[in-house]
């Protein structure tokens, strides 16, 4: 029988593996760690793990090409990719070849302990999608309407016939978090940029998680019922429970990078 472990930690740097792994050790998670990605194929041949938490720039095989093999080896274990070299492209990027979370470097304590508990909870939720025996637990997750657009399953868009454009959270990642406590939104006429934080909720133990931006553009509206009563966005969350409406800066560039939710189907 395979040995398990919570987290398998990849990073060409001990210092940043001793790291992860006290935070992780803190919240009573256990781990296996590996230098390079070679080596962390190696043990999920050999082992099961519940989250993978690997950098994006080591040598010989960087982060994207590792997620890509795990793919191929039809693995279904989230994966988080963090890197020193922080960049919008990176975590676009990152979302799009299947990342549950971006992590840039450095990273604090309280920020990497909130996505080691959405990773969590995004296992347990996606083992039971993927068990046939739980057809209850896949009603409980509503996808993403066809005609919407994704960045990874953080967030969505959806362009209206006035050429302005809803974005929200997807109803996997709220269900990750867990229960809501409160949102920290932005103001109207402020700009966001895709890829970049847009939304940060409010966990019930007060763990904060980022919620990165489908698309750039200018908010020119907000959803004041959300402050108001932050459970309509768990409840409707592509209609009643969107964020902002924004004016697009170069949608049709952007939505290149976007995947159609009609795939989710």
């Amino acid at each position: 029988m395979n040995k398990k472990y919570d987290i398998l930690i990849i990073d060409d740097e001990e210092v940043i593996i001793n790291a992860i792994k006290m935070i992780a050790t803190f919240n009573e998670l256990t781990t296996a760690t590996a230098i390079n990605p070679k080596d962390a194929l190696a043990l999920l041949e050999e082992a099961e793990f519940n989250l993978i938490i690997t950098d994006i720039m080591m040598p010989e095989m960087d982060g994207f090409q590792f997620l890509e093999i795990v793919k191929q080896m039809k693995i279904k274990t989230p994966v988080i990719m963090t890197t020193g070299y922080s960049t919008l492209e990176n975590a676009i990027r990152a979302l799009n070849c299947g990342a549950i979370a971006f992590v840039p470097k450095p990273f604090s304590f309280e920020e990497l302990t909130s996505v080691f508990k959405r990773g969590m909870e995004y296992s347990k939720i996606t083992n039971k999608l993927n068990s046939r025996n739980d057809c209850d637990d896949l009603l409980s997750i509503i996808p993403c309407p066809p005609k919407y657009y994704r960045l990874g399953f953080d967030s969505w868009m959806n362009e209206e016939y006035t050429g302005t454009v809803k974005i929200g959270v997807t109803d996997l990642f709220l269900n990750s978090v867990g229960t809501l406590d409160s949102i920290d939104i932005m103001n109207v006429d402020e700009n966001i940029y895709q890829g970049n934080t847009s939304l940060k909720i409010i966990d019930s133990n007060e763990y904060i998680h980022q919620v990165l931006s489908p698309i750039s553009g200018k908010i020119v509206s907000v959803n004041e019922k959300l402050l108001e009563n932050i459970n309509l966005l768990a409840k409707d969350p592509y209609f009643e429970g969107w964020i902002y409406t924004i004016i697009p800066f170069s949608i049709e560039v952007e939505i290149k990078n976007l995947t159609s939710c009609s795939s989710d189907i």
